[in-house]
């Protein structure tokens, strides 16, 4: 829980926390499998850097409310394509968790920023308040929603947007060249 509550963490990545790819790297293990199991979560949160320590408030109970929260940032945010409603559901999600800003030292871990209500915010509530503001600076550092859902047939991945220059469509290069190569095939096949 890198940039948001005491109780889970600082997840100390070199190169600082990486809160919207925690987000969708979550939002996709939720997605593969929707009663995806505390140790699945507590995995990919590893992955982003919280420790065994941070992890041992990760109770089954705890796990449910998070996969509920991921779903809820899915939903409303991450498989949003108008920028206007996006905004809006960040806006609304911000105001109930009482985002405010602040920095914490805990546990070993540098100075890094928590946005929940309090240092003993749930994993939900910290995943709701910490994802939000992620997507809320993408939003409006890119001028516009800045992730996205694979457009390859049958791929549902998300992903976050890359930069300046054209939107990205899918969430890997595979997805993209397999769906150039049966557009290729599509239109040679064709007398």
């Amino acid at each position: 829980m890198s940039e948001s509550t005491s109780v889970h963490g600082g997840g100390g990545r070199a190169g600082g926390f990486r809160p919207g790819e925690r987000l969708v790297d979550l939002a996709n293990a939720v997605r593969d499998d929707p009663e995806a199991s505390r140790d699945v979560l507590a995995a990919v949160l590893a992955r982003h850097g919280e420790t065994e320590r941070d992890l041992a408030s990760l109770t089954a109970p705890e796990a449910s409310a998070l996969r509920g929260a991921v779903s809820e940032l899915t939903d409303r945010v991450l498989t949003e394509t108008d920028t206007d409603r996006a905004a809006t559901a960040l806006n609304s999600l911000l105001e109930r968790c009482g985002a405010r800003p602040r920095l914490s030292r805990h546990d070993g871990h540098a100075w890094h920023l928590h946005v929940d209500r309090d240092d003993e915010a749930s994993w939900a509530e910290w995943l709701t308040a910490s994802g939000a503001l992620a997507l809320a600076r993408m939003l409006s550092e890119q001028g516009g929603i800045a992730w996205g859902e694979c457009a390859a047939s049958g791929c549902r991945r998300l992903f976050l947007g890359g930069g300046p220059g054209a939107p990205r469509r899918y969430c890997s290069r595979t997805c993209a060249t397999r769906t150039r190569v049966a557009a290729h095939r599509r239109r040679h096949a064709q007398p």
